[in-house]
């Protein structure tokens, strides 16, 4: 079964030792998901620091991430408030061989903090 980029990087946060909360939901009347203040798909808490994260499946959309955090209306609040913000972008690669010769492949997470 495949992995969603969220449960990857609640793995990778966990693994890291923070609690993490799913903050993103599913609006069945618009058929959308809906992200805690227009870009956290994560809510991630570690000791008195708060990180928020926006996931996303493929690398060459984490800048495209980046600019729409930027430009929210709700960035600097979300700033000011302390929390650091990241954006996980992520990417499958081939990591080495099988002993069958086929590809081993692995996900890679390119992790941009704002």
């Amino acid at each position: 079964m495949a992995q969603s980029p969220t449960s990857r990087s609640l793995r990778e946060l966990r693994e890291r030792g923070y609690t993490c909360q799913i903050v993103e939901h599913f609006n069945s009347y618009i058929k959308r998901r809906i992200d805690l203040f227009g870009f956290i798909d994560i809510l991630a808490i570690k000791g008195k620091e708060t990180l928020a994260i926006q996931t996303t499946a493929r690398m060459n959309n984490a800048q495209f991430r980046v600019r729409k955090i930027l430009n929210s209306k709700y960035y600097d609040l979300v700033k000011g408030a302390g929390w650091n913000i990241e954006v996980h972008g992520w990417r499958q690669l081939v990591i080495g061989k099988w002993k069958n010769g086929k590809n081993r492949k692995g996900w890679v997470n390119k992790v941009i903090e704002l």
